[in-house]
């Protein structure tokens, strides 16, 4: 953890919302003059759109069925931890971006699902901000949450995170509903090895809960919208939390636990500002005057 320069982490799986909480956070740092420096999760792959392919096919002729993006193998991890603590060191640390489609690709002359070279990242930024599936790993290898300041984990129910990355990949990138139901079955192992240990090392986590019958969500027309949900919001440490202020500020949301809030669904994003403004704020005061 650093006071000279804060590493903010987002983690959730394939599907899980992250891009959301990752908006939320973008006004947030907009508002309030924040030069946040953007990293992705998935520049941190080990293997490009190709290189996977083939080692997926390599791994499944020696019998293993259940590589995937999920697990340790298929990722950097030692460099993502290396990167946490040397931003939180110095304020720099190298990183790449992972191109995932045309429109990303194009600018670099490149084609999608490549990695750009790897680069430096320029000095004089307040924060790191980083959204992906590994900001909280601890394996045997690394310990990459230890260099974070603030840890957020997303996590919807599971179903509601198949029916949304199932609606996600077949709308959006073409997949069928076999290939997709192939990908959720191999990387279920890593899931449960790798994922969701995460979730007890946040500071907060989000937890989506729909209100309508998601029962098979391999047949789901559409996802359910936010004002078919609540959201169930975890504090590590609630002791820090002013749970009356945002009862006050947030109609219709009550405690479940003396560390849970739940909120309409709705609400979430108004939420997360409420939350996160005075966490960020607090990390930027932190910081010796003479960096600002």
């Amino acid at each position: 953890m650093s006071v000279k320069h804060p590493v903010v982490a987002i983690t959730g799986s394939s599907g899980a919302g992250t891009t959301s909480v990752t908006r939320a956070f973008e006004e947030i740092f907009r508002r309030e003059g924040v030069s946040a420096v953007v990293v992705e999760g998935d520049s941190f792959h080990r293997y490009d759109r190709s290189e996977m392919k083939i080692a997926m096919a390599e791994a499944e002729q020696m019998g293993n069925h259940t590589f995937s993006h999920f697990g340790e193998d298929a990722n950097l991890l030692p460099e993502l931890e290396t990167l946490f603590r040397e931003y939180g060191e110095t304020g720099v640390g190298r990183t790449r971006k992972y191109l995932h489609d045309e429109i990303e690709a194009k600018p670099y002359g490149q084609p999608p699902g490549t990695f750009t070279p790897w680069e430096d990242l320029a000095p004089g930024s307040d924060l790191l901000f980083y959204e992906g599936l590994h900001g909280a790993a601890i394996t045997e290898k690394v310990n990459v949450a230890q260099y974070t300041d603030l840890l957020v984990g997303v996590v919807p129910i599971i179903n509601l995170e198949w029916i949304q990355k199932v609606y996600r990949d077949k709308t959006h990138r073409g997949y069928s509903s076999e290939a997709v139901i192939d990908t959720i079955l191999r990387r279920m192992p890593d899931y449960v090895k790798y994922i969701c240990p995460q979730f007890s090392h946040t500071y907060v986590n989000f937890q989506r809960v729909p209100t309508v019958d998601t029962s098979n969500p391999f047949i789901a027309r559409s996802i359910p919208t936010a004002d078919e949900s609540f959201v169930v919001i975890r504090f590590a440490d609630p002791k820090v939390i002013d749970f009356p202020y945002l009862l006050s500020m947030l109609h219709d949301s009550f405690m479940s636990r003396s560390n849970c809030i739940v909120v309409p669904g709705g609400k979430m994003e108004l939420a997360m500002q409420l939350i996160f403004t005075p966490l960020i704020l607090r990390l930027m005061d932190k910081r010796p005057k003479r960096l600002l």
